[in-house]
């Protein structure tokens, strides 16, 4: 099955969407890319910040998510990053130029929409960050915030 434009698969839009493509993707996981590319939000003359690896990884999640709509026919739903645990990043910058691979992997999902996923991002020289990023996904966003507001 064909893998859509990753900009179809997330609910943010513009300069939001990170990432540029993804990989491949299958039931329990997902791959996507990214270039950092001077202009590029959050790009300096350094690069991309480190931090910037969680906010990759919580989109790539949210492709993985997309994408399982679209496989069982579904609409695209917004999710929430709750937390990540034990992010560790060996670059203070990922530097202009570099092309980045997140992988996630889910390894919890319960039946309320709460999920965990172990995740990694890849440069040319291996792995340089790690993560465990748990999400959520209520079944309907508006009635969620409404009951969050009140």
């Amino acid at each position: 099955m064909a893998i859509p434009d990753i900009r179809s698969l997330l609910p943010h839009a513009g300069p939001m969407v990170l990432l540029d493509r993804v990989v491949c993707a299958d039931t329990e996981s997902l791959c996507a890319e990214v270039e950092i590319r001077s202009g590029g939000l959050f790009c300096t003359p350094e690069g991309v910040g480190g931090w910037v690896g969680v906010e990759y990884m919580a989109q790539a999640i949210g492709a993985y998510a997309g994408y399982d709509a679209y496989v069982r026919g579904e609409t695209i739903k917004i999710g929430l990053l709750l937390g990540a645990r034990r992010y560790e990043c060996s670059r203070t910058f990922f530097p202009q130029g570099s092309v980045l691979k997140i992988y996630v992997r889910r390894i919890l999902v319960s039946d309320t929409g709460l999920a965990s996923f172990d995740c990694r991002i890849e440069d040319g020289d291996g792995e340089v960050a790690t993560a465990t990023l748990t999400v959520f996904q209520p079944a309907d966003i508006n009635e969620f915030l409404a009951g969050v507001s009140e």
